[in-house]
């Protein structure tokens, strides 16, 4: 009986402390409601209202959401776009809260802003930031740049300067050009840079800031040299007589005549590029001396021109041909009677010669051009190029591009080093080249270090030969020959290229595997099936060399895949990629210099693509390329 009375006095115990728990808990549940509510009440206190402009010890802050607002109606406004991360930025801040502070106390007071870049990215690309810090002061509402130093003095100044009643913009330094105008002031000019542009082309519009800086900075100059500006959608006639082909397209005029511009695109380097390019061609050497340290000491061709003085006709004609190869040649001219004797020509004349170290005895030691009133500067230009290379040259990375165009080019590979510990080993082999060379005055043959070239020696398979020497022939297709490992010889060479020669070695192709199922909107290309399919003259091609790796290639896949959608059912059109980085390009006339690369093949000109360039990357864009340029379309053309 105890123990049951024990029992009911537990369960009853139990029962009372479930009883009393419930309560409790039912107790606090208003008072939880009533913090949660109060917890919420502070996170919506916390929570920032990005339409609010704050200040920062002095600086107003501004962003995406509350810019417009502020700015409507100011007439003078100081912008600081900056990141956070930025080193500059930091140290640039202290001064900016000075400025801030300075201008604040301005009658009127003018308003100092900052904006950061990195999260106001729809504000920051209205205004083109590309640097950090960017300062901008907006002019009722238009900006005007600021290229000044970042010191208080300086800023303050330009700042109430611009922001004076009667202050209006300076005009542009940069000149424009129409039909009208065009070929008056280009032909007076003694040289002058054109950039033909486009209104909508994104390139166009991130150089527009750099050309008009670096355009001012020339006009400073005693003579300045002008940069000017053609919009080549308006100026249909002009663009076309230049054969502009992609946006923005740079030339330089000298007295009307035009050049390839192949210098930088920004302030600085164009500055540079054109006082370079300002100066004569060709430098003046007056001593013996310096002609024997170029063929003691030289490493490239050695260029001289002869004559009586600058007066000389001849010395002109030589001006112009040096002009039109100066990117790719050094130029040297003398008036001396002394040079003229060490070299045993008479004035007039142009010689071309190789340093000791590529003189050989299977070729003249010079190559002399007489200049007569009836040379053209073209056979100058021709003298030059034909004989700039030796027997058997070096190839380097630097010069490759430029100098070693013809082909077929035998190349072979191994330690290339003519420093004085080196020098005897390197001209063993080189030797070895020229005893083959001599017989093949077709191509063209070089040496190349195999470090400088380790990545082609892969790309041939002959990283793991074994051997100390290794070769390879380049076709005027593109293709490439890998010679078999084997102890190198002339006799091994010389057969090696005679199988060439006689059609009897395959070329070797880096491709990824062939696709099998190959039928989507956007056909997949490979090394081994370029020509078949990139080349096919029954079919026009649109294809993209791109990298797997590359952002601007990844935004690029979804619009061209609506753009093989859409010409899915051309029969005689493909729309084509390939990974560029996987896979070999078997033709030269298509490189891939830069990602994403995009040519158009017409089906009656595979060996002269257009390449895409200056235009959006978008569907419009890329519709009208194909459209403009397609030679098989079954149908009428859609409407953009």
């Amino acid at each position: 009986m105890r123990t049951a009375r024990r029992v009911c006095l537990l369960t009853l115990l139990l029962a009372l402390a479930q009883l009393a728990l419930l309560a409790r808990g039912q107790e606090e549940e208003p008072g939880a409601e009533s913090l949660a509510e109060e917890e919420s009440d502070d996170e919506d206190d916390d929570e920032v209202d990005d339409s609010e402009v704050k200040e920062e010890n002095g600086v107003l802050v501004l962003n995406d959401a509350n810019f417009d607002t502020f700015v409507e109606g100011q007439d003078t406004v100081l912008l600081e776009f900056y990141a956070p991360w930025c080193g500059h930025c930091k140290q640039f801040a202290p001064e900016y809260e000075k400025i801030a502070k300075t201008l604040k106390e301005n009658d009127p007071p003018i308003p100092v802003a900052k904006i950061d870049a990195t999260a106001a990215s729809a504000v920051s690309s209205r205004f083109d930031v590309g640097g950090y810090p960017t300062i901008k002061i907006l002019k009722k509402g238009q900006p005007v740049d600021y290229d000044g130093s970042r010191t208080e003095a300086e800023i303050v100044a330009k700042v109430k300067e611009v922001s004076q009643p009667g202050w209006t913009p300076p005009p542009e330094a940069t000149l424009v050009l129409t039909k009208d105008n065009f070929d008056e002031t280009v032909n007076e000019a003694d040289i002058i840079l054109v950039e033909f542009y486009a209104p909508w082309c994104g390139h166009c519009k991130q150089l527009a800031p750099e050309y008009e800086k670096a355009a001012k900075e020339l006009s400073k100059r005693t003579p300045p040299i002008p940069l000017a500006k053609v919009d080549a959608t308006a100026e249909t006639d002009l663009a076309k007589r230049f054969d502009v082909s992609g946006y923005p397209t740079l030339k330089i005029f000298r007295k009307g005549k035009a050049f390839d511009y192949n210098g930088p695109r920004e302030k600085y380097g164009i500055v540079d590029y054109m006082i370079e390019q300002a100066g004569p061609p060709s430098k003046q050497i007056q001593a013996v001396k310096q002609v024997q340290e170029f063929i003691k000491d030289g490493d490239d061709v050695i260029i001289i021109g002869v004559f009586r003085g600058d007066q000389d006709p001849a010395y002109q004609l030589y001006q112009d041909a040096a002009n039109n190869l100066r990117e790719d040649y050094k130029f040297h001219h003398t008036f001396s009677n002394e040079i003229s004797n060490f070299l045993k020509v008479d004035p007039g004349k142009l010689v071309v010669m190789q340093p000791e170290k590529f003189q050989s005895k299977y070729e003249p030691k010079m190559r002399v051009l007489a200049i007569e009133e009836s040379t053209e500067a073209a056979a100058v230009e021709e003298h030059v190029v034909k004989n700039a290379l030796p027997l058997v040259g070096h190839r380097k990375t630097s010069n490759d591009a430029k100098r070693y165009r013809k082909k077929p080019l035998v190349v072979v590979y191994y330690m290339v080093d003519f420093s004085f510990d080196y020098r005897v080993a390197t001209q063993y082999w080189r030797n070895k080249v020229l005893e083959v060379a001599k017989d093949f005055p077709e191509y063209a043959f070089a040496i190349a270090d195999e470090e400088d070239y380790s990545t082609e020696i892969k790309d041939l398979g002959l990283i793991d030969s074994g051997e100390d020497v290794n070769a390879a022939i380049f076709d005027e297709g593109g293709k490439k020959y890998a010679m078999e490992p084997e102890e190198f010889d002339s006799d091994v060479l010389r057969e090696f290229v005679l199988a060439f020669k006689k059609g009897k070695l395959k070329p070797i192709v880096k491709s990824q595997p062939i696709p099998k199922n190959n039928k989507g909107p956007v056909k997949i290309v490979v090394g081994k099936t370029f020509d078949s399919v990139v080349l096919d003259p029954s079919s026009d091609v649109l294809i993209e060399l791109y990298a797997p790796w590359c952002g601007h290639c990844k935004k690029l896949e979804p619009v061209y895949l609506e753009l093989g959608k859409k010409y899915k059912n051309q029969k005689n059109l493909v729309i084509a990629k390939m990974d560029a980085t996987a896979n070999d390009i078997t033709n030269d006339s298509y490189k891939a210099e830069g990602f994403p690369t995009i040519y158009f093949a017409p089906s009656n000109k595979k060996n002269n693509p257009i390449k895409f360039e200056g235009g959006e990357r978008d569907l419009e864009h890329l519709s009208r390329f194909v459209e403009e340029h397609a030679t098989k379309l079954s149908r009428t053309k859609e409407e953009l």
